[in-house]
């Protein structure tokens, strides 16, 4: 895998030649101070959070006294800055795609850090929601810093423009996606994408979504990306129509799921996923989905997750837990 084949999967490069096959997106250049705020490393602060939370009335006098002591001035005041000419082309951005957005890099979209938003969704409806996922995402970190990590060739990184990609929010089955590895342009492999679960429909099914990917492939696909060697992304949905969702490249850095990248770069281990009298043609791609509820793995994005508690802080949805957290800190100060 070379930075040439990483920089023709990046969303504004193959979206112009698929934009018909995929989901309504928006493009916005990434502001320079904006990427600066993503990777700060310091305390989370949210810009633009239209509703903070707000603290109870003190049941009594003393109470009040001890919340009060944030107030004295030699405690130091966390303010979010501002982006508000961003801003506005973000919401009016948000505003076309029909209020509702799931948002991305030039590569990757926030997938680990879902359990940090208010809905444990990657739906955004504000630019606040939108910073809450990407600051608390190692998948968007990685787009920022190692772009070009698991690439071979040895030339200089080339300069990079970012971009805040929003799609339209469609609420998608996780059952209904599969991923599609192509190498020489020809599809070799689908695997389910969600493989942690088992779905029924796709073990009953799987011969007919084999065809139906593989007849998308040909129609629209092959000999149209700007490689020959990469992945792809698709949603079945209920009709039997097959929509296009992402490229990744073809290499270590894209999850081969159900396959190894040993496999699909060996062409080893390919065949015979379905039996001779299942009617598929013979240079039909190996399929593969968990096969049952007893191979069902727990989500590889629990991993990234933090306590109830961090999450609380993080987002203010408990102020108690502010309070106490705050309460501590002033003691740590008072005995050092």
């Amino acid at each position: 895998m070379k930075k040439e084949h990483v920089l023709r999967c990046q969303f504004s490069a193959w979206y112009p030649l698929f934009r018909s096959l995929t989901i309504k997106s928006v493009i916005l250049p990434l502001p320079q101070n904006v990427k600066d705020y993503l990777l700060d490393d310091g305390t989370l602060v949210v810009s633009g959070r239209e509703d903070p939370p707000t603290c109870s009335q003190p049941d009594s006098d003393d109470e009040a006294e001890e919340i009060q002591w944030s107030d004295d001035e030699n405690t130091a005041t966390l303010t979010a800055p501002e982006f508000p000419e961003f801003t506005t082309k973000v919401q009016e951005a948000i505003n076309s795609l029909g209020g509702s957005v799931f948002p991305k890099l030039n590569w990757s979209a926030p997938r680990d850090a879902y359990w940090i938003a208010m809905n444990s969704s990657l739906k955004c409806k504000t630019l606040s929601d939108i910073f809450l996922l990407f600051k608390s995402s190692d998948f968007i970190t990685r787009d920022f810093t190692q772009p070009f990590i698991h690439c071979t060739d040895d030339s200089p990184d080339p300069c990079i423009e970012y971009e805040l990609v929003l799609r339209k929010w469609c609420e998608l089955i996780p059952g209904a996606e599969f991923r599609c590895f192509v190498k020489e342009n020809k599809l070799i492999g689908i695997s389910q994408r969600d493989y942690t679960q088992y779905y029924d429909h796709i073990s009953k099914q799987k011969e007919e979504i084999c065809r139906c990917i593989q007849d998308f492939f040909k129609k629209h696909i092959q000999y149209k990306f700007l490689d020959e060697d990469f992945v792809f992304d698709v949603y079945r949905d209920s009709r039997g129509k097959v929509w296009l969702i992402d490229f990744n490249p073809f290499g270590e850095v894209t999850d081969s799921l159900l396959f190894t990248w040993e496999e699909l770069i060996s062409g080893r281990n390919l065949k015979g996923d379905f039996s001779e009298g299942e009617g598929l043609e013979q240079d039909s791609p190996a399929f593969r989905c968990t096969n049952s509820e007893v191979t069902v793995q727990p989500s590889p994005y629990l991993s990234y997750r933090l306590p109830k508690d961090f999450v609380d802080l993080s987002t203010g949805e408990d102020a108690h837990k502010l309070i106490d957290f705050l309460k501590l800190k002033r003691n740590q100060q008072e005995d050092d």
